[in-house]
């Protein structure tokens, strides 16, 4: 992938990422008269909520170090062992820091 297609994706993705954690981190409608198992469910889905700004926060933190390593001319090198990130993985994943191997490795140590 050439850098101005991976540089304009890159900003797409950041912009989208942005925009779900400032819904996801809105204020939840106050509703009145609500029963226990309402209760309940608004834990559950604060949890979900929770969750999933975890998710896009570490997105959006992986989008801006591919930005870097843009900016730096290491992106499409894998920073574990500096071998070139497939191009099809890129497609898939622009903001991929490793090659399929070392992220393999990497998931396998969690």
């Amino acid at each position: 992938m050439d850098v101005a297609t991976a540089r304009m994706r890159l900003e797409v993705m950041l912009e989208e990422l942005d925009r779900s954690i400032r819904v996801l981190k809105g204020d939840p409608v106050a509703v009145p008269e609500r029963s226990a198992a309402d209760a309940g469910a608004d834990l559950t889905d604060a949890d979900h909520t929770r969750a999933m700004l975890d998710v896009a926060s570490r997105q959006r933190k992986e989008v801006q170090d591919a930005l870097v390593r843009l900016d730096q001319g290491g992106y499409g090198r894998c920073v574990d062992c500096a071998a070139p990130v497939p191009e099809g993985r890129l497609e898939a994943r622009p903001e991929a820091a490793r090659c399929v191997q070392c992220q393999s490795k990497r998931e396998r140590r969690r």
